[in-house]
């Protein structure tokens, strides 16, 4: 019989091939949903986070642990009341304009979704305006995230977030920024509420803005 503890490893160890068997057993067995998504799926993926930070795992083994999550919440779907998947609340993120670059931008998604949080992802090469167009279809964002991979793009993620911050909208939301060539100076630079320098660290900075 699976059990919650048994969910929690199998996303850890990034096992996708066991993962949505041994939900249905959990489930089967009386576990909460809900339970099964907090204590065994996301807290799984804290540790994964964490262990990415430490440098005592890389990239591959964090998209995998993040993949078999993602397999574990397709199972778990149906027993979750409505929205429950993406309670952390939502998250508006995209790269910003004149930058082609998605590979860590999609990494940060599935770390968010990970966390809880409902993604709307905009692409890359995304129009300053867009954001907040994207932001007024959805007010009950709760964080707006920038990312820019080249150098020569800084400055149009410092005009995308300028155009939120005079926004009246920009009140209700946090702004967070990353990629390779930005600093925590340049996020403090250009408005931003918080810059995190990888995927894991995004997430886990998510959620204590959403606590």
């Amino acid at each position: 019989m699976a059990s919650i503890q048994e969910v929690y490893d199998l996303v850890a160890r990034g096992k996708a091939k066991l993962i949505e068997a041994a939900v249905q057993d959990a489930l089967d067995a009386g576990c909460d949903a809900a339970e099964l998504l907090n204590k065994g799926m996301i807290a799984a993926m804290d540790e994964v986070g964490d262990k990415f930070k430490n440098g005592e795992i890389f990239v591959p083994e964090m998209l995998v642990a993040a993949r078999a999550m993602k397999k574990g919440v397709e199972v778990l779907k149906p027993h979750l009341a409505a929205g429950a998947a993406g309670a952390a609340g939502k998250v508006i993120i995209g790269t910003v304009a004149g930058d082609l670059h998605d590979i860590g931008k999609n990494l940060v998604i599935m770390m968010l979704e990970s966390a809880g949080f409902e993604v709307i992802d905009l692409g890359v090469d995304v129009p300053h305006e867009r954001f907040l167009e994207t932001l007024q279809a959805n007010p009950d964002t709760k964080i707006v995230c920038y990312s820019a991979l080249l150098t020569t793009t800084m400055p149009s993620m410092k005009e995308a977030v300028a155009l939120l911050n005079a926004s009246p909208m920009r009140a209700g939301v946090k702004v967070m920024v990353g990629g390779a060539p930005i600093t925590q100076a340049f996020a403090d630079e250009i408005g931003a509420d918080a810059y995190t320098e990888d995927a894991a660290s995004c997430a886990q900075r998510a959620r204590e803005f959403v606590r």
